[in-house]
């Protein structure tokens, strides 16, 4: 049977992929789940970071052995040629932490993924655009790259924009807990009081939104690319 691995790090970078699929949460790993017959999919998702991406990737792992796996969700851009709300696929990706350099399994344009142990601001967006030459920089797509490396399975990655290159945005720093968890009410309260950041957040969620929905149309291009399973199983809409 196959069974693929979709790995994020937020419900809503899932959201409209995962609409109608069977959910479930277990050691605080949210799972969804679609079968047909000669196989699933499954999207899993525990927080911002590496290890949250690790523990996602093994509690899918629990359940039998992964075909291929696409590491997902938003991004932000380190090129202004990237637009908020698009989605792109990548040829590599680069952890910062140790300057290893990962392949991605298939994809047409050369376009690096730099992975940052922290939600990178316009200064460390620069900066890292710079030292790597990268396009794009996330939280957790390293982790995959390396799991599926050693496991010696296809890895694919794309990414949707939520923040360009040089949006300015809070320190989201400070609510995600150590273990990649956002801390939303929090936020919430910083946000209430700070009305000359709030112009950037609607834009930013209103790009997250989009990308969101780009993210599930790609995954689901390369899943099924002829829409045969969606086809023949009646597979809901996920553009909602």
């Amino acid at each position: 049977m196959s069974r693929v691995a979709i790995i994020a790090a937020m419900a809503g970078e899932l959201k409209p992929l995962v609409e109608g699929w069977k959910h479930e949460r277990r050691d605080c790993v949210d799972i969804w789940r679609y079968r047909y017959d000669e196989g699933e999919w499954v999207a899993a998702c525990a927080g911002a970071g590496q290890a949250a991406a690790t523990k996602a990737f093994r509690e899918v792992e629990k359940d039998g052995a992964i075909s291929f796996v696409i590491s997902t969700g938003w991004a932000g851009a380190l090129s202004e040629k990237l637009m908020p709300g698009k989605v792109y696929g990548v040829s590599g990706v680069i952890d910062a932490l140790t300057g290893e350099r990962l392949h991605v399994t298939r994809w047409t344009e050369e376009r690096w993924l730099v992975t940052s142990p922290s939600v990178a601001d316009e200064h460390e967006k620069m900066r890292l655009a710079q030292s790597y030459e990268a396009s794009l920089v996330d939280m957790e797509a390293a982790a995959i790259a390396r799991l599926a490396q050693m496991r010696g399975i296809p890895f694919y990655c794309f990414k949707g924009i939520s923040d360009g290159y040089g949006d300015q945005l809070p320190d989201f720093n400070r609510f995600i807990s150590p273990e990649g968890q956002f801390k939303l009410v929090p936020f919430i309260l910083f946000a209430l009081v700070r009305p000359g950041c709030w112009s950037a957040l609607v834009r930013m969620g209103e790009n997250s939104k989009r990308a969101s929905i780009g993210i599930a149309e790609t995954t689901m291009d390369l899943l099924d690319e002829r829409a045969y399973i969606r086809k023949r199983n009646g597979y809901p809409n996920h553009n909602g």
